[in-house]
């Protein structure tokens, strides 16, 4: 038989049922501005019925109603597409950054841009070769050269100050990473604490999913949900998350490398000491800058290396104004390096592109160089800018030879004055120019046979002008920065449609909040004026019946 109670207890469920309800409407339009926050929504069920037996047979007579879960809303199928869009969102967004700073450092539209030097560089030596008897005109090719070395020296600078600031990044991403797995694996077990009797630890839940964005962002990453809830976390093979437990991404000590002149770091697992490798994402993105930045390190050293090999070989092939007399006789020095030492020779091997690119031979004593040691090399020569050095700038051409019959050596002195064009000759001058915008073979024999690498006949800008070589550098650059913003912007729009599906999932929508406030305000008002009415009907029967007749 039912309780006498029995309907107040139904109502009093239905009144907590919409109370829970209201709450949760609540608590859904204070975080709707709360970011990775999911909408939770109250699932309510029909409490266990109890047995009223008629004439015939038992009845079911309903109890009322009980909370069975408060859920959060969530697809994890949109999830799993999004940390796998967002990971490539954020190695497109790396290379675009690195990029645009490439295209500040390289910016051909500034007047003292390295192209806009190389031109004046070599509008310098197109006058000489017209006006080589003017002290002006040879004054300003030496002035050209040593603006444009400076230039190239101070590009490269900046270019070492991308990779340093780059390598900054990386180890910030890593502390990140770091200190977002030690959260995530706190928020393991506090799920699987809170879960273990059953209930949903919502909150705790988009915590973790929120930093799984983030982490998505950075890395590569792979989640695989326990049965107990937890999550584990793996990144390109390796697995950083396991349940309660982690493994931290170190960053190695400086790496000096002389090479590019900066200082290199690895990244590793610090607890195995085997390399760390994130497979995609913003933290993939700049590794992979590091490695363009020093090509663009590799391509200036290339353009240095030209001028002191190429260049250089051709100056040499010149004479200078310089003359000495002996007696009846008149000679005429030939020119030495328009950059680097005097006297110093240098030559170009590209055979051995994986140790070493030029070697520098003065005094006896050859030493390698490559990438940065090349460009640092890059000096006007000393001798030039002395007093009276434009008289050493070797413009004009001639035939003198040595006692041997062979062309004298750099420095050395002509045998006769009369072999030499006169101080109004520009003809080496015209051969010097043509290197910057003709192929191998146009140019002037010396830049074709000296400097060179005997074995292999290759310039360090190959059979390309000067001109040609960066220019393809920067199309190539611009190319790159092009395509690269197609895929951010392409990328952003497919992120954008993922967003909206998770949101249309779990987002927080004010006018169905709205709806739902209303629907359990009526609910509860309804449940409380059923209860009031049979609050009043057993207030009649214990009170009132029998009274009659006393």
């Amino acid at each position: 038989m039912l309780s006498t109670f029995h309907g107040l207890n139904t109502m009093v469920s239905g009144i907590q049922n919409n109370r829970v309800g209201l709450n949760t409407v609540g608590h859904n339009i204070s975080n709707s501005s709360t970011e990775g926050y999911s909408r939770q929504q109250l699932n309510s069920v029909a409490t266990r019925s109890q047995t009223v037996w008629s004439y015939s047979r038992a009845n079911q007579i309903g109890s009322g109603v009980g909370v069975y879960s408060i859920a959060r809303a969530r697809d994890i199928y949109a999830d799993r597409q999004y940390w796998k869009e967002n990971t490539t969102d954020g190695y497109y967004n790396a290379k675009a950054r690195n990029y645009s700073k490439l295209e500040t450092i390289f910016n051909d539209s500034d007047d003292n841009s390295l192209q806009a030097s190389m031109e004046k560089f070599y509008r310098a030596w197109v006058d000489c070769s017209t006006t080589a008897s003017t002290a002006s005109s040879r004054q300003n090719v030496i002035n050209a050269g040593y603006n444009f070395a400076e230039t190239l020296n101070a590009t490269a600078t900046q270019v070492q100050s991308q990779i340093e600031s780059v390598y900054e990044e990386i180890i910030l991403s890593v502390d990140n990473i770091n200190s977002m797995t030690d959260r995530v694996t706190v928020l393991n077990g506090q799920i699987m604490e809170m879960e273990a009797n059953g209930s949903n630890a919502n909150d705790l839940r988009d915590q973790r999913d929120l930093l799984v964005d983030q982490l998505s962002k950075i890395m590569h990453i792979s989640v695989n949900e326990t049965p107990n809830g937890m999550y584990n976390l793996v990144c390109n093979g390796t697995t950083i998350v396991n349940g309660t437990s982690k493994v931290t991404i170190a960053v190695s000590k400086p790496l000096n490398n002389e090479v590019y002149g900066i200082s290199d770091y690895t990244l590793n697992i610090k607890e195995s000491d085997i390399p760390f490798n994130p497979g995609n994402g913003e933290l993939y993105g700049q590794i992979q800058s590091i490695y363009e930045d020093k090509e663009y390190l590799d391509r200036l050293a290339n353009m240095a290396g030209f001028l002191l090999t190429s260049l250089n070989a051709q100056h040499k092939a010149g004479y200078t104004l310089e003359e000495t007399t002996a007696g009846t006789t008149t000679t005429i020095k030939k020119g030495d390096n328009f950059y680097g030492e005097t006297g110093a020779s240098y030559v170009w091997d590209s055979t051995n592109t994986d140790d070493l690119h030029m070697t520098k031979t003065s005094g006896g004593v050859t030493t390698s160089m490559r990438g940065i040691q090349i460009i640092k090399e890059l000096t006007i020569n000393q001798d030039l800018t002395a007093t009276d050095g434009h008289k050493l700038l070797a413009a004009r051409s001639g035939t003198a030879t040595d006692t041997t019959g062979a062309d004298p050596a750099p420095g050395a002195s002509s045998s006769d004055k009369s072999d030499v064009n006169g101080v109004a000759d520009g003809s080496n001058a015209v051969w010097i120019s043509t290197l910057f915008n003709c192929v191998l073979k146009n140019t002037g024999q010396a830049a074709q046979t000296e400097g060179l690498n005997p074995s292999a006949g290759k310039r360090a800008i190959g059979d390309e002008s000067f001109y040609s070589y960066y220019n393809t550098s920067m199309t190539t650059l611009g190319s790159a920065t092009e395509n690269m913003n197609n895929k951010v912007e392409f990328q952003s729009d497919l992120m954008t449609q993922i967003e909206n599906l998770r949101e249309a999932t779990s987002g927080v929508n004010w006018d169905e909040e709205l709806t739902n406030m209303i629907t359990f305000q009526q609910g509860y008002a309804a449940c409380s004026r059923c209860l009031t009415t049979m609050d009043e009907m057993l207030d009649r029967l214990i009170n009132s019946t029998g009274v009659v007749g006393r």
